[in-house]
């Protein structure tokens, strides 16, 4: 469990893994990505962060973490997320998926996504 600004976060992403195969957790993170995004660009916008973050209990960050949020994965510079930008994100941001990513994405591009 770490802690940033007062934020706790533990990461449950390597146990959803082992639980669910590769398979069911990238549906779980589409699953993720479309409760944030903004429905009618078809992204993750900050807006579209800002108004859906109670959902995932992210509703005591700053409008600057959300932004920071957006910006640190937006790969192509158009200031928001499409689905491929928030899977790189929450790997990237995961310890635990990181240190195993490897196996895990290997499964998961084997299986089409």
């Amino acid at each position: 469990m770490a802690s940033r600004n007062g934020v706790v976060f533990e990461d449950f992403f390597p146990a959803m893994v082992e639980r669910l195969g590769a398979d069911g957790f990238m549906t779980e993170l589409c699953n993720g990505f479309r409760l944030l995004m903004d429905g009618d660009k078809g992204v993750i916008t900050f807006e579209s962060l800002k108004r859906n973050s109670a959902t995932l209990g992210l509703q005591n960050l700053s409008d600057d973490e959300l932004r920071s949020m957006v910006t640190e994965g937006d790969l192509d510079g158009d200031g928001a997320l499409n689905q491929m930008e928030f899977c790189i994100l929450m790997f990237r941001l995961s310890p635990g998926l990181m240190t195993s990513s490897r196996r895990w994405l290997e499964e998961a591009i084997v299986n089409g996504f």
